[in-house]
């Protein structure tokens, strides 16, 4: 997947206009890559459109128009889209209630470490999380985390052919497990080319 330039983006001017109309899409978009691994963790896979609309808003919140300040976000954002051989996924730790949240985060430390996929027939690929920055300590995980999944091109090809693709978490705090959905497994195999 071809990585962002600054022209693909959108001025700030241009991008308020059409805002609301390209938030709408990107969402809808979103619902078509994201997967529940139980009923605290969701993982939302990434692609260039989910990336430029963070890009557009990151641009828009911080007031970025210099070339200088636009490359730094895409420097920043760029290593999320997958490139041909893996998958990229955000991670989110969900408990509505804060003081629960609070608990659960202490109690989940390195749940990041412990994401898995599986292609059948082939061994379960760990997520390699937070390459930019580590987001957790002794005391606690953090509620987001950046996932990068790497796959053979053995795993590629049975994707693509309709091999089971199964993620879960392993965490000794966390056991999940979910079979990924045909459209979502034909969604994702089109991040391989």
């Amino acid at each position: 997947m071809n990585k962002l330039q600054r022209d693909d983006l959108l001025s700030l001017e241009a991008y308020a206009t059409q805002r609301t109309d390209f938030r709408t899409r990107v969402m809808a978009h979103k619902q078509h890559r994201k997967v529940h691994l139980g009923d605290h963790l969701t993982l939302t896979f990434e692609d260039r459109l989910t990336i430029q609309y963070q890009v557009q808003e990151m641009l828009r919140i911080e007031r970025i128009f210099e070339a200088e300040g636009i490359n730094d976000e895409l420097d920043a954002y760029n290593p999320l889209i997958p490139d041909g051989k893996n998958l990229k996924a955000t991670l989110f730790v969900e408990y509505p209630d804060v003081d629960q949240r609070r608990q659960e985060l202490a109690r989940l430390v390195g749940i990041e470490h412990h994401i898995v996929l599986t292609v059948a027939g082939h061994a379960p690929v760990t997520a390699i999380a937070d390459e930019d920055m580590e987001r957790s300590n002794e005391e606690k995980t953090a509620a987001v985390h950046f996932l990068r999944f790497e796959l053979d091109d053995g795993m590629i090809v049975d994707w693509k052919a309709g091999a089971r693709v199964t993620l879960g978490s392993t965490h000794a705090g966390m056991h999940e497990d979910v079979t990924l959905s045909h459209m979502l497994q034909k969604t994702l195999a089109a991040d391989f080319d």
